[in-house]
């Protein structure tokens, strides 16, 4: 059975840190294209940050320079440490794997909520 697990989330005041991590079961995140993303209420689903199998990561606009997605294949962890957040954040952050040979075949995560606010 995959599984992808978030956990990390809190509520932080503005300009705060929080770092949220994903761990795999049951796949080979190796094989996989991991992504970071979030959803705030009332607004769709967007992508923060991914990191593909072949070592390459990217950001969404409103979160470059602020946050920063990690992986590590042998722990089958994936990171997303945030840095000087800021109200717009709040979301709930999911974390998402895509395989590379077989795009049908991508998983979520169950959600962590993260709240910054003063």
């Amino acid at each position: 059975q995959v599984q992808l697990v978030e956990s990390g989330g809190g509520l932080v005041q503005p300009g705060g840190s929080l770092r949220l991590s994903c761990a795999a079961s049951g796949i080979d995140i190796s094989v996989y294209n991991m992504a970071w993303y979030r959803q705030a209420p009332g607004k769709q689903r967007e992508l923060v940050a991914t990191f593909t199998a072949v070592g390459t990561s990217d950001y969404a606009d409103s979160v470059k320079g602020r946050f920063t997605i990690s992986r590590d294949n042998a722990r089958r962890t994936v990171d997303l440490q945030m840095s000087s957040l800021k109200p717009e954040d709040t979301a709930v952050y999911y974390c998402y794997g895509q395989n590379i040979a077989w795009a049908q075949h991508t998983y979520w995560g169950q959600g962590t909520q993260v709240t910054v606010s003063s």
